[in-house]
């Protein structure tokens, strides 16, 4: 989000931002205008709405967490009740945005082993796919007059503060890193500069409408993707986290997620236009890592 915002006003457009702390929001991107938005509770400020080019909506429970009934509930109504409430103001809105970008993730396929996943395939029967198939619903909710909807199923964004990357780099860097349980499961990553470029792809292009791959062309299996990381931090990457491992550290259910993947390829992007600046892992590590 915040990357996104930087590059919005680099391009010199007004961004709107909503937040629950908007006062602490403002004292790390001051540039924004940031609004308050308590998001399952409410409709956003029609403020933030009304006359907008385009409405970006991209908040979520982060999953990597043990779960139980109670995160697993937050982690499905922070996406589906706050799209929800998203689409229902933008559907009342007076000057409603032709575009909506909606946040989606290539959860939504479930463990497909090495099946290559394009945005025609359907869903998934897990936890995830079904949080995944009632989220994009909600977007689609969105039937104002004029308004584009695309749900960008992103996969794991690479950045060296936060997410998968940065949860693997202290490991990888004391030379314990490697590859989660047998390996075999692929990874649909995209470097962080690419998710930005696809969401700014998508604010101009008619054919980013429905369901958008957010992943680079090249997914891996946990093996190379940790062979990689293993060269470009100049450690050993030889040490697996067998499964049970991920078990006692995140719970069963979730440490079953972990050791499932999905081999997804971006083909809608790649054939409307947009051309990667990082497609291949290797190249994408060095940049992050430099």
């Amino acid at each position: 989000g915040s990357a996104l915002c930087n590059a919005l006003l680099d391009l010199g457009d007004e961004v709107i931002g909503l937040s629950r702390s908007p006062e602490k929001s403002a004292q790390a991107q001051p540039a924004v205008k940031w609004l308050g938005w308590q998001s399952v509770n409410e409709r956003p400020p029609s403020e933030a709405i009304d006359g907008a080019d385009a409405v970006i909506h991209l908040a979520g429970e982060p999953i990597n967490q043990r779960w139980n009934e109670e995160v697993k509930d937050s982690i499905a109504r922070s996406r589906i009740k706050s799209t929800k409430n998203m689409a229902a103001a933008i559907n009342s809105s007076d000057s409603p945005p032709p575009v909506f970008l909606s946040g989606s993730a290539i959860g939504y396929y479930g463990d497909r082993g090495d099946d290559l996943l394009y945005e025609e395939d359907g869903p998934g029967d897990d936890f995830l796919a079904d949080v995944v198939v009632k989220w994009e619903a909600a977007a689609d909710s969105v039937t104002a007059a004029g308004t584009r909807v695309a749900k960008i199923r992103s996969g794991h964004v690479l950045d060296p503060t936060g997410g998968l990357l940065g949860e693997l780099l202290t490991p990888f860097r004391l030379g314990v890193g490697g590859p989660i349980a047998s390996g075999k499961q692929y990874l649909s990553w995209i470097h962080r500069d690419d998710e930005v470029g696809i969401l700014l792809w998508a604010l101009e292009n008619e054919a980013a409408a429905g369901p958008v791959n957010a992943t680079a062309p090249n997914p891996v299996t946990t093996k190379e993707f940790a062979k990689r990381l293993g060269k470009a931090v100049s450690r050993p990457a030889f040490m697996p986290i067998p499964g049970f491992a991920l078990d006692v550290m995140r719970g069963s259910e979730f440490g079953t997620v972990l050791r499932e993947g999905q081999r997804v390829y971006p083909r809608l992007v790649t054939e409307n236009g947009y051309e990667f600046k990082q497609p291949d892992l290797a190249g994408a590590l060095a940049n992050l890592l430099r």
